[in-house]
């Protein structure tokens, strides 16, 4: 049996974030050594082995499959060196470390963005990574400490942590275009609309609007509206929504001052659905380091106010 040499502890690391990012560029900005640096610490690695552990292009790193055998056995390792260090951060009450999080952008802006400084001041040991997806992340494999996304969203055997309350849909478009426009009075209106559009980052499919029928609350059901505007950002959907270019749906909440200052008007408010806010989800409840605890109780504590 093959004994490890204390001094390549290092070297795994760097293999671990390597096969993570998928580059060397990425793996030396996140490790702080230079790209060549860590490419010749993965060949004398993969010397010692005898084995290779990467198939390496101009374009692009992939794991072989020895690479991906060895990394499922690495990465727990690691994992639980980390472990170990934040159960001595909580004997010392002093929260720190990098905590890596994955979330959509609008999770960030409603969620997180808004609290940032105070978070920092609070935990000023704590290195918080943010990694703005509007994909489906697998956190896990990806190497990062959890994830947000809305509650229908979340695999069945991930630990959810509610963040938010329950999130209803606005229709919204700015006055000047509904000087051109008639305001619609019912989802099939919109046919004759201009509406602005999601594409999902992950599918590459287009957002379907969903409504639910005044009559029957309980019952969801889905408009394709036309529009000659398409973007994955829904920052930029609402901007271009404030310049009369179309009509919007979106979560209330991510246009409330618009709709306040009357840049945004709403429409088809009895006919906008409710749903789950967005959670914070992990794999396990079990030894949740004290960095992940404090995040999830100070943006829970917003909720509140």
């Amino acid at each position: 049996m093959r004994r490890m040499d204390p001094a390549q502890l290092p070297t795994l690391m760097a293999f671990e974030s390597v096969a993570r990012q998928q580059s060397f560029t990425r793996a030396a900005a996140q490790t702080g050594v230079s790209a060549s640096a860590l490419s010749q610490s993965i060949r004398l690695l993969e010397a010692q082995l005898g084995i290779r552990l990467f198939n390496r292009t101009t374009r692009r790193v992939a794991l072989t499959e020895a690479g991906v055998r060895f990394l499922e056995r690495v990465r727990p390792a690691l994992s639980m060196l980390e472990t170990a260090f934040d159960v001595l951060d909580e004997m010392r009450d002093q929260p720190s470390g990098i905590l890596r999080i994955n979330l959509p952008r609008i999770a960030n802006e409603m969620l997180v963005l808004p609290h940032l400084g105070e978070f920092k001041q609070l935990y000023p040991q704590i290195t918080l990574e943010l990694a703005l997806d509007d994909g489906l992340s697998e956190i896990v494999g990806e190497g990062f400490d959890a994830g947000i996304r809305l509650g229908e969203m979340l695999a069945r055997d991930m630990v959810a942590i509610p963040l938010s309350g329950q999130m209803r849909i606005a229709v919204a478009g700015s006055p000047e275009y509904f000087t051109r426009h008639a305001p619609p009075t019912v989802p099939d209106d919109l046919m004759r609309h201009d509406c602005l559009r999601y594409r999902f980052t992950t599918s590459g499919g287009i957002y379907r609007w969903e409504f639910v029928s005044p009559a029957e609350p309980s019952r969801v059901f889905e408009v394709d509206p036309p529009g000659g505007f398409v973007t994955n950002d829904i920052r930029t959907m609402v901007r271009a929504a404030e310049q009369g270019a179309g009509l919007v749906h979106v979560f209330e909440g991510y246009v409330g001052e618009q709709l306040a200052d009357g840049r945004l008007v709403r429409v088809l408010d009895d006919w906008s659905p409710t749903f789950d806010g967005f959670c914070l989800y992990t794999s396990s409840r079990a030894q949740m380091p004290l960095k992940l605890r404090v995040l999830i109780d100070f943006l829970r504590s917003k909720r509140q106010r």
